[in-house]
């Protein structure tokens, strides 16, 4: 089904060219000169894309705009001008435009616009259809991504979480190990009792051992009453041991005793306790090398690690870069009442690029920092550079004689030589490897007028 797009614009002439163009590459296309009647006509879901003009009679286009943001807020919208000022831009954008056309254009550059909002808006509703399916099927709302990786991960949570068996999840630090521990305890049959969590490394030895197992009273100085343990405190649940690669021998020993027998003593303790637990780990470390090397139980190991659960870092699904980033943003302008709606084209590509050596946990924090530095509708390069402490930070800064236009060239430029140098000109290797596609290379080779044997 084509497209359907909506033209206002009181320039008759005007709307009959873009209906021609839009037309001949196989869009619906219906345009209006007057935005009064067109806002009369507008029925939310009827429309995929709007380009409006700003200056019009009646009713300017970006009281059009606020119109069709109330009626249907995720409907992206092109703003036409013959006079664009940056502060008619940012005015623009932060009423919910998607994109600005400035007067006079070429046909090529009205279809690049149209076709990156309609590409967007897919992008959006492939997500919140996947979402929605991942949802109805696991529920697990708060894990965020559509990679394959990250699906394939889920439909293995989805299958293990209603077995009663322990499982062991591995991967870096900030990749999500908890969201995945906790979402196998509400996806379980104990989902109606405690999820109890402990970070192992958190604490010392002998505050690790009274605070998994308790005590009792008079156990040792200070033990002033009896008290109950997070494994008991679990009972009918499930336990998650964070970084369980920290646990000292001696504890590894008593909680060995716990999986063999269901039943552990308490400090100062003579008779034993009986509870039913689940037991679920999780370790940013080597546990096999550890074992080797015998800091680590192998039978403790093989114990927690009946399954395997194996996140992988966000630098190998940087397609859940964008998704992720959104999130976070939305998240955060509820959170500080902010209205950020999204990122700019060049912020998005340098934020999949990004290798993200602490993963998600690092990507939110430095979301949170840009929706808190940012001052337009949406976070710039100019914002994200020097908190991802790339060259181009202090271009932006103002430390520069140059202007925007020319530093964000100057970056580009030098990052498409280095980028092509690095892979030897195989642009499908840079692309994969940069997170953009082949058509983006090839646009900004032309745009900058490189040739691949200037830079290999």
């Amino acid at each position: 089904m084509p497209s359907r797009i909506m033209i206002v614009d009181n320039e008759e002439g005007l709307c009959r060219m873009m209906e021609a163009v839009l037309l001949d590459h196989g869009f619906d296309v219906t345009y209006f000169t007057d935005p009064i009647v067109a806002t009369g006509r507008f029925q939310p879901g009827t429309w995929d894309l709007v380009i409006s003009d700003i200056k019009m009679p009646g009713m300017d286009g970006l009281e059009v705009l606020e119109f069709l943001r109330q009626r249907d807020p995720e409907l992206p919208v092109v703003m036409v001008t013959a006079y664009a000022t940056v502060d008619m831009s940012i005015q623009a954008l932060r009423k919910g435009a998607y994109d600005m056309l400035t007067k006079p254009f070429e046909p090529d550059e009205l279809l690049y616009r149209v076709k990156n909002a309609l590409s967007h808006t897919r992008l959006l509703e492939e997500n919140r259809e996947l979402r929605h399916e991942l949802a109805s099927r696991f529920q697990f709302d708060r894990i965020i991504g559509t990679s394959a990786s990250l699906q394939e991960l889920l439909e293995k949570v989805a299958k293990i979480s209603v077995r009663d068996i322990s499982v062991l999840i591995t991967g870096e630090s900030g990749t999500g190990k908890e969201l995945i521990a906790q979402a196998i305890h509400y996806h379980s049959p104990r989902s109606e009792q405690r999820f109890v969590a402990i970070n192992c490394g958190a604490l010392p030895a002998t505050v690790l051992e009274s605070e998994l197992f308790g005590y009792k009273k008079g156990a040792f100085t200070g033990a002033l009453q009896d008290k109950t343990g997070l494994l008991e405190a679990a009972d009918g649940g499930t336990l998650f041991l964070d970084e369980v690669g920290n646990l000292p021998l001696n504890v590894q020993k008593t909680l060995l005793r716990f999986i063999q027998e269901r039943e552990f003593m308490r400090v100062g303790d003579t008779r034993p306790t009986r509870v039913d637990v689940r037991l679920v780990s999780a370790t940013n470390s080597d546990l096999l090398r550890e074992v080797q090397q015998r800091s680590f139980r192998e039978d403790l190991y093989y114990r927690l690690n009946v399954v395997n659960v194996h996140l992988p870092p966000l630098r190998d699904r940087k397609e859940d870069v964008p998704t992720l980033a959104m999130h976070f943003v939305r998240q955060l302008n509820e959170r500080f009442g902010t209205s950020i709606s999204g990122f700019d084209r060049e912020a998005m590509e340098i934020l999949v690029q990004h290798d993200w050596p602490g993963n998600i946990r690092q990507l939110q924090n430095l979301i949170e920092a840009a929706v808190t530095m940012e001052s337009h509708a949406r976070i710039s390069l100019a914002t994200l550079s020097p908190l991802l402490g790339i060259p181009f930070a202090e271009s932006l800064s103002g430390e520069s004689d140059g202007s925007y236009a020319d530093a964000l060239a100057s970056f580009e430029i030098a990052y498409l030589k280095g980028l092509l140098q690095t892979h030897e000109g195989n642009v499908e290797s840079a692309a994969q490897a940069a997170g953009m596609n082949m058509a983006t290379i090839y646009r900004k080779l032309k745009k900058y007028n490189l040739k691949k044997t200037d830079v290999v």
